[in-house]
């Protein structure tokens, strides 16, 4: 699958059919199809049960497969983020794209207007999509070819005007702290933190920074002696200087805030601290793929898509 721009998607969204076999190709490069319930056994058959059916009026081909061990019928869908939803491939993709491309974000809302389904429907779709976009743990600790590494912490959550929900609690315009872990050469990790105490931070940046990196921060109080587990530590005196000798300087990790928070007051709004990691995942997601096209980091996330699930009780719980 090939995604160059809106173009391609438009494609996707007219034909239902293309869109399947577009997602099938992706899932099966080789053109074997595999069975997602059970490894096939000494049977590793499987034999297409494709139908035809009609809906408003409009006829598609429902892509299907039956396997011979197990029995089982299943999809291209199966075994997936796309599973159990009736909403078509083609929409799915265009979510998927719509979030890839956008550097902040797009809202449920945008979603639910330009697919014609629900917010509810919409605002579980992107939910999917986020728990697709969270990365394995990182391969390799952050800055561990001796780089700088940049740490900083914030607070997110929107403002309280913004939360119009009837049942908003309490909590409603508290903010959440978060810190992040930026390597200049590398991929960002943002973390959600109970507080910003000095225990907690330096705590969290022992394990995911490469005892070789060098660390920039501001002079925040929390991270003093936080040079001792590393090669060195600088900070910056933000009422003083914003950058020092070009190099030390915390910009890459304030330049991450500020997308992030954009996104929380712009499309989002508000964020509870209930779904606030998957709301960094994504964000992690687009940075860490920066060096890569729309079209190729939406076709990553469609690929990381297959053999996660995310059921709807599961968030509102």
């Amino acid at each position: 699958m090939e995604l160059n721009g809106i173009t391609d998607i438009a494609l996707f969204l007219t034909d239902e059919e293309a869109a399947q076999n577009a997602l099938a190709d992706l899932r099966w490069p080789d053109g074997k199809v595999a069975c997602p319930f059970c490894d096939g056994g000494e049977k590793k058959k499987v034999y297409e049960t494709s139908y035809e059916r009609t809906a408003k009026g409009k006829k598609t081909v429902r892509r299907q497969w039956k396997c011979a061990a197990c029995r089982k019928k299943f999809s291209v869908t199966s075994g997936s983020i796309f599973e159990g939803s009736k909403i078509p491939v083609g929409k799915w993709i265009y979510a998927i794209y719509m979030m890839c491309s956008s550097k902040k974000g797009v809202s449920a809302a945008q979603i639910a207007r330009q697919l014609k389904v629900t917010h509810k429907s919409a605002w579980f779709m992107l939910h999917r999509v986020r728990e697709a976009m969270l990365q394995e743990p990182l391969a390799g600790m952050l800055g561990k070819s001796g780089d700088f590494v940049e740490l900083d912490e914030t607070y997110v959550g929107g403002k309280k005007r913004n939360n119009r929900h009837k049942n908003r609690t309490a909590k409603a315009g508290k903010k959440t702290a978060v810190m992040t872990l930026l390597d200049r050469e590398g991929d960002v990790k943002t973390v959600k933190v109970p507080n910003v105490r000095k225990a907690t931070l330096q705590e969290l940046a022992k394990p995911l920074v490469d005892r070789s990196a060098y660390i920039v921060t501001d002079a925040h109080l929390s991270y003093e002696g936080i040079g001792e587990h590393f090669a060195g530590h600088s900070t910056v005196d933000h009422g003083k200087e914003y950058v020092r000798g070009m190099v030390f300087h915390t910009n890459f990790a304030e330049s991450y805030h500020s997308l992030l928070k954009r996104g929380i007051v712009g499309a989002f709004h508000h964020v509870s601290d209930k779904h606030l990691e998957r709301y960094l995942a994504e964000f992690d997601r687009r940075w860490n793929t920066r060096g890569e096209s729309d079209g190729e980091r939406a076709v990553s996330v469609i690929t990381t898509a297959i053999g996660k699930r995310l059921k709807y009780v599961e968030i509102v719980a």
